[in-house]
């Protein structure tokens, strides 16, 4: 099978186990359906017999895929924060977002230096404990926005969740640095200032500003067309440019100048968003024409989930420990700092629960990890790697339950019924 034959037929298969689902009376969210069929069609079931992607390699040949699909996520993410509901809202998802992160590394630190403690320095090393605090502070952008869009959630839990789903990746970057810098200075290393905060200010700063540039100049462009067919076709161009350009990093002397793609494309949407009076039609239109383009990014996703970490009984435990913890962070972070910014009780019970779900960001976090030598960056990889396969089989339910219980997700009848009311008229 070729690789384009093998996209495809991991996209029906995603498609078919929604369906599937759906008839077993599973009300699972379309996100979990399309990582479950990746899991089938990757290298561990069909894969293995050639059915499918039957091994990593085959997976990274179609990489710009789930880079393109990222971008897009992030388009869609900053197009949220409008300029009247950044006036409202805009404190809280600002303290939230970052006391929320701060509280799950806090404790996923807190808990993995015990444990290092306890079991010793050779079994859990403390510069691995630290990395892990940092990586607990990320939430995956993706799988929550997938679960908004398609329940149409409304209300305000989903109305703080987006913007704080965009800081995350910010906030994430400034932690990450200082802990990794940390961690290599205990490896033997020595305290890099210009790694620890320089670079990662540097990296947060060039990606606000290449967005808004690339946001200005695409508003400004699309008062050239008279259709709005020519102008999301323009905009597809853009957000792919951005994304490309954002790869891009340089290096002057010790200054690292580069860029967080998510962010670079949270900060075009917003712009954009904010800017251009065709903008509402033209996200309207690319939600539909982006849609294939997702579900192929959450079956691939699953596909590159390795099983393989369940062999590992040290990894199971620490894994455990590291989503207990960190979910315990996120809950009790987003509570208290709700709570401060007197926010609504739904709020104050539901967002943590939302902030659960990790994936792309961490696991781009493991690979800065590797820096750490083979055997800690190893062993970074394999724990992050069993806690987003259950992060991300678990997570997006866990959204569309709290978002449901806040009462922003109404309440739909099963299909089969609705299609036997239209037989009977």
């Amino acid at each position: 099978m070729t690789l384009l034959l093998k996209t495809a037929f991991a996209l029906f298969a995603g498609l078919m186990m929604t369906r599937a689902f759906k008839y077993m009376g599973f009300h699972f969210p379309d996100v979990t359906a399309f990582l479950i069929a990746g899991v089938i069609v990757g290298p561990y079931v069909l894969g293995h017999f050639g059915f499918g992607f039957s091994n990593s390699s085959e997976l990274a040949g179609v990489n710009i895929l789930s880079s393109v699909a990222l971008g897009f996520i992030a388009f869609d993410i900053g197009s949220e924060f409008r300029k009247n509901d950044l006036a409202e809202m805009g404190k809280a998802a600002l303290i939230i977002g970052i006391f929320q992160a701060v509280a799950a590394t806090l404790l996923v630190d807190g808990a993995l230096i015990l444990l290092s403690m306890k079991l010793g320095g050779d079994v859990l090393p403390l510069p691995v404990a630290i990395t892990l605090g940092a990586i607990a502070s990320a939430t995956a952008p993706a799988a929550t926005l997938m679960v908004v869009r398609q329940f149409k959630a409304k209300g305000p839990v989903t109305d703080l969740l987006l913007p704080i789903v965009a800081l995350d990746d910010a906030a994430g970057l400034v932690i990450f640095a200082v802990s990794i810098g940390i961690a290599q200075a205990m490896n033997g290393g020595a305290i890099n200032i210009m790694s620890i905060i320089v670079n990662p200010v540097i990296e947060i700063i060039c990606s606000l500003v290449l967005g808004a540039v690339m946001g200005e100049i695409l508003t400004l462009l699309e008062k050239l067309f008279f259709s709005n067919t020519n102008r999301l076709s323009m905009t597809i161009a853009f957000i792919m440019m951005t994304i490309s350009l954002s790869s891009r990093e340089v290096y002057l002397g010790q200054v690292r100048i580069a860029f967080s793609s998510l962010l670079v494309c949270m900060t075009l949407g917003t712009v954009f968003c904010n800017m251009s009076e065709y903008s509402a039609d033209i996200m309207k239109r690319s939600e539909k024409w982006s849609a294939p383009l997702y579900a192929v990014f959450f079956v691939l996703s699953g596909a590159r989930l390795e099983l393989s970490v369940f062999k590992y009984p040290f990894v199971i435990l620490t894994g455990v420990i590291y989503i207990l913890v960190r979910c315990l962070g996120k809950y009790f972070g987003a509570r208290l700092s709700s709570t401060f910014m007197n926010c609504s009780e739904n709020v104050k019970k539901y967002l943590g629960i939302t902030l659960f779900p990790q994936a792309g960001v961490a696991l781009g976090m493991v690979v800065s990890a590797q820096s750490l030598g083979a055997e800690m960056g190893g062993m970074i990889r394999n724990i992050i790697l069993f806690s987003v396969l259950v992060y991300e089989l678990v997570g997006p339910m866990m959204t569309r339950n709290a978002l449901t219980a806040a009462g922003e997700i109404e309440q739909k009848q099963p299909e089969h019924v609705h299609r036997a009311r239209f037989q009977r008229t």
